[in-house]
């Protein structure tokens, strides 16, 4: 098992929420995700008993999402917008300028486990490109020296 009683109860109680079971699936793989920092085939089965309903339909909606990582993360999971807006404010840039900064390619993870770089297809705030989601918190109207910034600050925090 790797969920936990706890993980399993908040699972149920959300649950029950719902008056059909299938409902429940986002808020227990955000259940799982928090737990566990990432999803899996070993989660989806665990979340299907609990729920009852097919494995399969549990991965095929986490796999929708780019809020629930498919394996191991950093400490600061960044997720730079790449759609059309910032992709036309700067987004390929500001990719590249994290890649360098970083030491690391999107998709990868620095050896020190602090960060992990993806780029993702919208995060919903057009209007405040170039952006970027660490975690659960947006940085709007991006620039290098922005940047620097928050990555100064994250590592301070580590």
């Amino acid at each position: 098992m790797i969920l936990t009683d706890e993980s399993i109860k908040k699972i149920k109680e959300k649950m029950a929420r719902y008056p059909r079971r299938k409902s429940a699936v986002l808020p227990a793989l955000t259940v799982a995700y928090f737990q566990v920092g990432h999803l899996s085939d070993e989660i989806y089965e665990e979340i299907s008993k609990i729920i009852d309903i097919p494995a399969l339909e549990i991965a095929e909606a986490s796999t929708f999402y780019t809020m629930f990582p498919k394996k191991p993360v950093g400490k600061y999971l960044i997720q730079v917008c790449h759609n059309i807006s910032c992709a036309l404010l700067g987004a390929d840039s500001l990719i590249s300028y994290l890649e360098e900064k970083l030491g690391i390619k999107k998709g990868e993870t620095t050896s020190d486990g602090l960060f992990t770089l993806i780029s993702v297809e919208c995060l919903g705030s057009c209007a405040s490109a170039p952006m970027m989601q660490i975690n659960d918190k947006y940085y709007e109207f991006l620039t290098r020296e922005k940047v620097d910034k928050i990555l100064e600050e994250l590592r301070s925090r580590a």
